[in-house]
């Protein structure tokens, strides 16, 4: 049994643990706060005492997480959860670590993403669509690799001469990417206010999946995977890794960071070129 040491500590573990993500931010890393929030669903109420944490809690919320999230997600999850009862241990929480013994655990089911090839990009591109403002904007999502909750928002003023500027929602860090010449076709005249005029992401989904079965192309695509596709088709091109990770905005390397600033503009420029034309 794990025993609450000190009436003046927290009664509530969900206010320690969100206290703790607060005061621990990781700029570009959502981990530890999705962690909070994987926890908070799983529990399904809004108070927990921290004596019902304990270790068979623990390896109840591995087992949640394993159920309802793929690849590496589970296991980064798990570790930031971890990391949280071993600071609430110190601050005298806990008499013993209830995850201490419990390792993380990767769902090795991964569910491989669809992408689309250069000869799909061009099928969807010749295929009408029933809601034009989502063919538009899905078709620049595949040559920018914008994701939904980026392309959405997205203003005339994001838009320079050649280029979209824009900081990413999910990241916050601030991104241009060169525009292809079928991009730069799609927005044509420049006018102000957002660039596209979406329904709600699960109305565009659909649009998307019977404008992508009326071009005969027999895979579940979601928006996501013109972020996906994108990245796949540069590397396939021959773009290096780094190229591709700063052009996405990718921040889980050391390394992309530093390289990011260096070649996005002189590399990304020749990388977008490469991508299918009609």
């Amino acid at each position: 049994m794990f025993i609450f040491l000190n009436i003046k500590l927290k009664t509530n573990f969900l206010d320690f643990y969100s206290e703790y993500v607060r005061l621990n931010p990781t700029k570009g890393n959502r981990h530890l706060a999705s962690s909070h929030n994987a926890f908070v669903k799983f529990i399904s109420r809004d108070f927990i005492s921290p004596v019902e944490v304990t270790e068979s809690l623990c390896e109840r919320f591995r087992n949640y997480l394993l159920s309802n999230f793929n690849g590496e997600t589970p296991a980064n999850y798990f570790m930031r959860f971890k990391r949280v009862l071993k600071a609430a241990k110190k601050e005298g929480y806990f008499i013993n670590d209830p995850a201490g013994d419990i390792a993380a655990k990767s769902n090795k089911n991964k569910i491989i993403k669809e992408i689309l090839g250069e000869d799909d990009y061009l099928k969807l591109m010749k295929t009408p669509c029933t809601n034009y403002e989502v063919k538009k904007a899905f078709v620049f999502s595949l040559y920018t690799g914008l994701r939904w909750i980026d392309v959405k928002p997205l203003k005339w003023e994001n838009l320079k001469e050649k280029s979209i500027m824009l900081q990413q929602h999910k990241t916050g860090i601030n991104l241009e990417i060169p525009l292809h010449e079928i991009a730069l076709g799609i927005l044509g005249e420049r006018k102000t206010g957002p660039i596209f005029h979406l329904p709600t992401q699960d109305g565009a989904n659909k649009v998307l999946a019977k404008w992508c079965n009326d071009a005969g192309l027999n895979k579940h695509i979601t928006w996501h995977c013109a972020r996906h596709s994108f990245g796949v088709l540069l590397q396939q091109k021959g773009i290096d890794l780094a190229t591709v990770s700063g052009m996405l905005g990718h921040t889980t390397t050391k390394y992309v960071q530093q390289t990011y600033k260096r070649y996005l503009q002189n590399r990304a420029v020749e990388a977008i070129k490469k991508l299918p034309g009609l």
